[in-house]
């Protein structure tokens, strides 16, 4: 009960309108003293107060509930109003108006939205002041009810940004666990293949050759994916992907060499590569080829088998300009508005590949540089992708 209570108390003390309806109360009735309350089984718990009688009382000050006219409205959910308490017919010999020296009076329920009886907006005062008759008793019970919708959107807003702490930190974890088992997954992957290297030195037979190949080529795959891993994670935590800016004089055969290694992968594809002067440019060769290859490797998994995959890199007019096209089924535009996410896969019939990063990888390359990446996809002209740097002049 207590922790609920200082919630209810903590959700009035957010509503920024609470203090202003209090000053309203008190200067349109001329009562000194006005509160909110939440009424339990067994306390009134002032929630907000505006006291110019020095009654001192204070927020998350309590009285006992059979000291208080708030009993009786917690019973029957009717508003008590009283100009003189001390010729009121119902409340000249009650105790409270004895107890707490008052001759005006009113106090009006307030219920949450789900018709849970909450508390009261009360306000009093030693001098008799007319308030029977008048405007005062629907002005207060219009703000219990304006209080009860404030009460209901104050706590959603709690609530919805405590489900998203929470899903954050569930992130953060689950992020820094894939980044501390990629890091440790590393050393053992570099001694296999570090062994199977040795072995396939010595090795003599061709079954024994096959296999060592086999374990290489699946070492080197899930080293890959390991970096993956690690990209993604300084993506997402940290200050994200780094790159080293420094002049590239052979980026144009660095370029050359990652299409040649994908060619010797996929004899049977067709690759058209369109390479410019690319001298005096600055950025970082190895996380550029990276990005080269995550894009020819998308192409070669979602474009067309027919289709040629072309690779054009060029500048023109001070822009860097890094392209990778090809024919194929055109990326739907909700897929298109996410392709750039991590573990987007742009085409659900295909079969997977990967752990689905590697254009969220060539993205942060992109922006890492300063850059950033374009994607466009039709029927008609095929997919293609582009990397643009806007150079900096020396």
């Amino acid at each position: 009960m207590a922790k609920t209570v200082a919630a209810d108390i903590a959700t009035i003390g957010r509503i920024n309108a609470v203090p202003a309806l209090l000053q309203v109360i008190c200067e349109t009735t001329g009562m000194r003293f006005a509160a909110v309350a939440r009424v339990t089984d067994t306390a009134w718990i002032a929630c907000a107060v505006l006291d110019n009688l020095g009654f001192g009382l204070q927020v998350g000050g309590e009285l006992e509930l059979n000291t208080t006219l708030c009993d009786e409205i917690r019973d029957h959910h009717r508003t008590i109003i009283m100009d003189q308490a001390s010729t009121d017919p119902l409340y000249c010999d009650h105790h409270t108006p004895r107890i707490y020296k008052f001759e005006s009076y009113i106090s009006v329920p307030v219920f949450r939205t789900n018709g849970e009886f909450f508390g009261t907006i009360c306000a009093l005062d030693p001098n008799p002041v007319q308030l029977k008759g008048s405007a005062i008793q629907p002005m207060i019970e219009s703000f219990a009810r304006l209080l009860s919708i404030q009460m209901e959107s104050e706590e959603a807003f709690v609530e919805t940004e405590q489900a998203l702490l929470q899903e954050r930190q569930v992130a953060e974890l689950r992020e820094q666990f894939i980044a501390v088992l990629g890091h440790d997954l590393r050393n053992p992957l570099f001694a296999i293949n570090a062994g199977a290297e040795m072995l396939l030195r010595r090795a003599v037979d061709e079954r024994s050759i096959s296999i060592i190949e086999h374990i290489i080529t699946s070492s080197n795959r899930a080293s890959r994916l390991v970096e993956d891993v690690l990209d993604f994670a300084r993506g997402r935590l940290g200050s994200g992907i780094t790159v080293n800016m420094v002049p590239m004089p052979d980026l144009a055969e660095a370029l050359q060499h990652v299409v040649a290694e994908v060619h010797r992968v996929n004899p049977q594809r067709v690759f058209n590569l369109h390479i410019g002067d690319l001298r005096d440019l600055k950025g970082d060769r190895e996380r550029i080829t990276q990005l080269l290859s995550n894009l020819v490797a998308n192409a070669i998994h979602h474009g067309s088998k027919e289709g040629p995959v072309i690779i054009e890199a060029d500048v023109e007019d001070g822009i860097f300009r890094l392209s990778v096209h090809n024919q194929g089924t055109p990326i739907s535009a909700p897929v298109l508005a996410q392709l750039f996410q991590p573990f987007t896969r742009h085409n659900a019939d295909a079969p997977p590949s990967g752990l689905g990063l590697g254009l969220y990888i060539a993205d942060q390359i992109a922006r890492a540089h300063g850059g950033h990446m374009e994607v466009s996809s039709t029927a008609e002209t095929g997919t293609l992708f582009t990397f643009r740097l806007a150079l900096k002049p020396e």
